[in-house]
């Protein structure tokens, strides 16, 4: 397979619509590509343009998702069970964000989703790495994809990739200032990111306590194990961290009966708890937050119909097939804070926009407010005195579906009855969302 290869055509989709007895292909322009970041690392994308009845593609924005894990698929879960124009079933997303922007997915970081490394060094150990080959791609993608030079262009992020988000955005406002990117770089969105890993962890046990999940001794037993995540942060021991962090979540589990990170209303499995039973941490944190984002039916829909559809999947490549590796590449990195460079990013006169979902405990709002009552920018203390504002559900008039802060260049959002996966629990909030941040309501 050569270094690029591309298809981009108006293409009828799997999924038919039925209008009034009648089944009506749905069309939609899209167009996907390789890019070889790093000498044998390949990253791959897939855009959706625009498809708005009311405005050409070239009028509305461009929004770059970044899925978490790290080694969770934008290309897949992304696009198939939070934004896309399909669901994961191939019927059509009634809340889907190309109705509002072109979508660009990537598989990021390198060994995530269709994206792979042909050496095992080819992984990212770092941030710094995965903005580094965001660069590239994105140098490219705008040098091939021009008509979106002028165009405004978000990122935005789900929990892990919320992190890189920040990390690619400072980088990518250097490249636009030295002439090397061009692209209209609007804001970054970071969605129930993983921005201080310390103020989550240390908010659980409190989280969980005041919403009835713990009683006095599980408090006692997660404060306690948050402390041990604390001492090896404060002691810059990272790796360690890790592996704390991953006890942590046990104590978390076996208090609380099994409750569900991404959504403290469900639970997780019990045979979950049998397969955590000896195994390494870092291993179980795999199991645990990546594992849920390659389910077999998506994996099937990947590895299928999706990669026949594609082409250009190198025959030794399998969606998925090198997640856990992308996962462990990144354990030295996981407990890192990046607060400093969301400081760095609204200092320069960034937008970034936080959001998050009231019913995560992965990345609970409580940890989320606490790093942002950090935050070194001069804006703060005029944001702080701000009452927040109510925003309607869409899907439900007169009902309360989000409140909002908006200062300047920065914003917070409080999406209601929705977990970690915001778009996959509150499908028609997050697109008026979107619409809000981009300035199309």
């Amino acid at each position: 397979m050569g270094r690029f290869q591309a298809a981009s055509s108006l293409l009828v989709l799997f999924a038919i619509v039925v209008n009034n007895g009648l089944s009506v292909p749905m069309e939609s322009r899209e167009s996907w590509d390789y890019v070889e970041v790093r000498d044998g690392a390949h990253m791959f994308w897939w855009l959706y343009y625009a498809d708005s009845h009311s405005a050409h593609y070239q009028d509305l924005p461009l929004v770059m998702w970044l899925q978490g894990g790290p080694g969770g698929s934008g290309s897949g879960f992304g696009n198939f069970e939070e934004i896309g124009p399909l669901k994961r079933d191939l019927e059509p997303r009634k809340a889907s964000w190309v109705q509002a922007a072109s979508v660009l997915f990537v598989d990021n970081p390198v060994g995530t989703g269709f994206s792979y490394t042909e050496r095992p060094d080819g992984y990212a150990t770092d941030v710094a790495t995965v903005a580094s080959d965001m660069l590239v791609l994105l140098k490219h993608f705008f040098r091939e994809k021009d008509e979106f030079q002028n165009v405004p262009f978000y990122i935005f992020s789900e929990s892990y990739g919320g992190k890189m988000a920040a990390a690619i955005s400072l980088e990518l406002t250097k490249a636009i200032a030295q002439g090397t990117v061009k692209c209209n770089f609007a804001g970054v969105a970071l969605g129930d990111s993983w921005i201080s890993p310390l103020d989550s962890v240390m908010t659980w046990g409190p989280y969980l306590y005041t919403t009835s999940l713990l009683d006095d001794y599980g408090l006692a037993d997660v404060n306690t194990a948050a402390e041990a995540v604390k001492q090896a942060v404060e002691e810059q021991q990272f790796s360690k961290a890790t592996e704390l962090w991953s006890v942590a979540e046990t104590v978390v589990e076996q208090n609380t009966n099994g409750v569900n990170f991404y959504n403290i209303l469900t639970q997780e499995p019990d045979e979950k708890s049998a397969l955590s039973a000896g195994k390494d941490p870092i291993a179980l944190q795999a199991q645990r937050h990546i594992g849920r984002l390659h389910s077999r039916t998506l994996s099937e829909l990947m590895n299928g119909p999706i990669r026949k559809k594609l082409g250009i999947i190198p025959q030794n490549v399998t969606w998925g097939g090198q997640a856990e590796e992308v996962f462990t590449n990144m354990a030295g990195d996981f407990m890192k804070p990046v607060v400093d460079i969301v400081d760095l990013l609204l200092n320069a006169g960034v937008n970034v926009t936080i959001y998050n979902g009231q019913l995560d405990l992965i990345v609970d709002t409580m940890g989320q407010e606490m790093w942002v009552k950090r935050l070194q920018w001069k804006g703060l203390p005029s944001f702080n005195q701000l009452r927040w504002t109510p925003l309607d559900d869409p899907a439900s008039p007169g009902i309360t579906g989000a409140f909002y802060k908006s200062y300047k260049n920065f914003a917070f959002y409080w999406i209601l009855k929705a977990g970690h996966m915001i778009p996959s629990d509150q499908g028609p909030m997050a697109l008026q969302m979107l619409k809000m941040i981009t300035q199309q309501d």
